[in-house]
């Protein structure tokens, strides 16, 4: 016995539902999964069934033979018109037996006799087939004096009643032509995303929205709308340390010597070309000296690059675990693991992860502590060592942090962020992924002690480096590079804004 997923399109009739429930239960099929939701589509519903292969195998058969079985998402036509209607008994029966006979689906019609035109008839319909709209409009010009006011073949103008095709065509926006069996796919695991978060009390239409908007966003600040912000610091005499915030994610830390340079985390993959145009702008896209990079957790706004560079990517092997797998909850106990599931697979489509190909893993714990951390490792460049922290698994399982007494520099991943650094449009698109897997943490215990020992390591830095007159820079995961100040985190140093230029 399989669990097998499939989308059934329904005609919206009484009995519909019990007709495709008896084609189930004639297999033997278990139904693990429903869910249909007139407010969302009046006629998709979405199944999800244990049964034997030939039991799916005719289970998809007999359904697909009376109609039910949706295998594409073909974009619709929208036409919208108006007709002059005579004004006689039967007039409106006539025109929709024209409509009816073209498979058209009305989605808007609008007529009323006491009105500013009382013999006009505004309609909008849906159609699948392109030479269907041309031989209904052949129709009823023939019959009708008639005015287009719209016509759209690319899905955009689609209205409620088809919302998934219509969400179907932005997805296809975001990540290219797709097989239809592959978008299906996808679209049965958004729609168990928002069925979760609707039995969480929350607007399945803001889940859906929320799903482009991760998409879009990326999207829209990629190439021409990339832009990023800047902090540099000399860590030592020959050691200096950059931090580039890019529009949407995670921040990318490059170290650098006259000989060599580590890149600690990528961001997004989908950013690859322009980062990389932004280095170079800085002086630094001299691959020949890049060494290594040293990714701190398995997100995709971490690491989601790492596979365009030929180095040696070092990680927890937790971390690499959860890239395996696709999966951000592996290796945890979070109360929200399936939400987890899906937003990995969602985010690593849309950010184009580029899953690296020599992956080395850090080791185990040697004994010694750094605060309750242990260290399991060591980063070294020039005359800088930076330890490797193992972490608790309060954000993901397997995120690491890098630290040094002695220069000052306590990277934090995602465990300590400053985020009143954070511009409106980077803080609107971290809410976007707290709101579709209802918190970033996949432990909310463990990431507040991690906090709180994070915080700790740094005072405790900050008073042995006090004869010296240097401080802790805390290195978060998101927004500015930052120092404590009376317990609260302040942009440390100065900040420099990075656009593409224009031609």
């Amino acid at each position: 016995m399989k669990k097998f997923s499939f989308v059934a399109r329904m005609p919206d009739t009484p009995g519909s539902l019990h007709r495709a429930a008896e084609i189930i239960k004639k297999y033997n099929g278990n139904i693990n999964r429903i869910q249909f939701d007139r407010r969302i589509d009046p006629g998709t519903v979405f199944y999800e069934v244990t049964a034997t292969d030939d039991a799916y195998a005719g289970i998809t058969r007999d359904l697909k033979a009376i109609g039910y079985l949706q295998t594409a998402l073909k974009p619709l036509d929208f036409l919208k018109f108006t007709v002059d209607m005579p004004h006689t008994p039967g007039a409106l029966h006539e025109f929709l037996n024209y409509t009816t006979s073209a498979g058209a689906n009305i989605a808007f019609i609008d007529f009323d006799d006491q009105g500013l035109h009382p013999n006009r008839l505004t309609v909008s319909i849906n159609c699948e087939q392109s030479d269907a709209v041309g031989k209904l409009l052949d129709q009823l010009k023939s019959r009708y004096r008639l005015e287009i006011l719209e016509y759209d073949k690319t899905g955009k103008h689609l209205d409620d009643t088809v919302f998934y095709v219509r969400f179907a065509q932005k997805v296809r926006q975001l990540i290219g032509e797709s097989e239809d069996q592959f978008i299906l796919s996808f679209l049965a695991d958004t729609n168990h995303m928002a069925q979760e978060l609707m039995d969480r009390g929350c607007d399945p239409h803001k889940a859906f929205d929320s799903v482009l908007d991760t998409g879009q966003s990326m999207d829209r600040t990629n190439g021409p709308g990339f832009y990023a912000e800047i902090q540099k610091f000399a860590i030592t005499d020959t050691v200096t340390l950059h931090c580039f915030q890019p529009p949407c994610g995670g921040s990318l830390f490059l170290l650098s010597t006259p000989d060599e340079m580590v890149i600690i985390d990528t961001g997004y993959g989908i950013y690859h070309d322009s980062i990389m145009d932004m280095l170079a702008s800085y002086g630094l896209c001299d691959t020949t000296r890049l060494s290594r990079i040293i990714i701190t957790h398995a997100d995709a706004d971490h690491c989601g690059g790492a596979g365009f560079f030929t180095v040696p990517v070092f990680m927890h092997e937790g971390t690499r675990d959860i890239i395996r797998t696709n999966n951000r909850a592996y290796g945890s106990r979070s109360d929200h693991a399936s939400l987890d599931e899906f937003y990995t697979r969602m985010i690593n489509l849309f950010s184009r992860f580029n899953i690296p190909s020599d992956i080395r893993c850090f080791g185990k714990p040697s004994g010694t502590l750094r605060g309750i951390f242990p260290v399991i490792g060591k980063v070294s460049l020039g005359d800088l060592d930076l330890e490797v922290l193992d972490g608790l698994g309060g954000h993901t399982h397997g995120q690491v942090f890098l630290y040094s007494r002695e220069r000052g520099v306590l990277m934090t991943a995602d465990s300590v962020i400053n985020f009143a650094s954070m511009t409106k449009e980077r803080a609107d698109y971290s809410s976007l992924a707290a709101f579709l897997v209802t918190s970033v943490n996949v432990s909310s215990e463990y990431a507040t002690k991690e906090r709180k020992a994070l915080l700790a390591l740094a005072d405790e830095t900050d008073k042995y480096l006090a004869p010296s007159g240097r401080r802790c820079l805390i290195c978060g995961g998101h927004g500015a590079v930052s120092v404590l100040e009376n317990g609260k985190l302040a942009v440390a140093g100065t900040i420099e804004h990075y656009c593409v230029k224009k031609d």
